[in-house]
């Protein structure tokens, strides 16, 4: 049995009741309104030692199709060559290895001059359109997944969310998958396991899922964060000491979205 089954078992559908009260629709992930506060966090993205290149992510595949280093992708009869290659995944992601570093979003915007979200939006693809004139991202930069945490952030978010638990990494917590997420898309008997806080860290490896969980949230609702499957960062709702402590965390980059609460 994987750890995760045995750590995490399934729970009802019904734990989730709540959150439809309170955000509506979690197709995508629920997004709750600041409770009292709220702040999001950026998913990582990574730079190469050499820098950004000369070549965007979609010249170079284009480059390898050409010269028949690579196979266009297909899904049966269908070309998936038609769209832009914009260098960006979907689902978890990890540390690209030792000729990367860390390109923090606020380094990137004194850099580009794009704010590091703009104001009235959310951070997703549409952020530092400077960087990406042709939609597709520098190839020495590796941008943030969509709908999932990368391995280093979600460790230590668990990290300082038991620090900020009542009961530390013993909280008895929920995960929620959207059905987006799973091989099998069922709306109606939405995807809730339960488990203990400091061993959420086995949850990123989750088989049944290519992403970190879309919500989670401790038995007494003090806090809850939400990653959306459409976007580059994860919403933490909560007290404002849990905010704080955020914002000023050395290894997470966090920012606060006046707009988005």
């Amino acid at each position: 049995m994987p750890e995760t089954y045995r750590l995490w078992p399934q729970a009802p559908s019904s734990e989730t009741d709540w959150l439809t009260e309170l955000c509506g629709d979690g197709t995508t992930g629920f997004e709750p309104p600041r409770r009292p506060d709220a702040v999001w966090v950026l998913h990582a993205m990574y730079e190469h030692e050499s820098g950004p290149g000369g070549l965007s992510h979609h010249e170079l595949r284009q480059a390898a199709l050409a010269a028949g280093a690579i196979e266009p992708a297909r899904l049966g009869n269908i070309d998936l060559e038609c769209g832009t290659a914009t260098g960006g995944g979907l689902g978890r992601a990890e540390h690209p290895g030792p000729a990367y570093r860390r390109l923090r979003w606020a380094e990137l915007s004194a850099r580009c001059g794009d704010p590091t979200v703009p104001e009235g939006k959310y951070p997703s693809l549409r952020c530092f359109p400077s960087v990406r004139p042709d939609d597709s991202w520098p190839v020495g930069i590796e941008p943030p997944t969509e709908g999932s945490l990368d391995r280093p952030t979600w460790d230590r978010l668990v990290d300082v969310l038991a620090a900020h638990s009542t009961e530390g990494p013993s909280t008895r917590v929920l995960a929620y998958y959207n059905p987006l997420m799973l091989p099998a898309v069922d709306f109606d008997n939405l995807h809730v396991r339960t488990g203990l806080l400091g061993d959420a860290h086995a949850l990123y490896d989750n088989p049944d899922a290519d992403f970190s969980p879309s919500n989670l949230w401790p038995e007494d609702r003090s806090w809850i964060l939400c990653t959306d499957y459409d976007l580059w960062a994860t919403k933490v709702v909560g007290p404002e000491h849990l905010v704080e402590a955020l914002l000023r965390d050395p290894v997470i980059e966090a920012v606060r979205l006046p707009w988005t609460s």
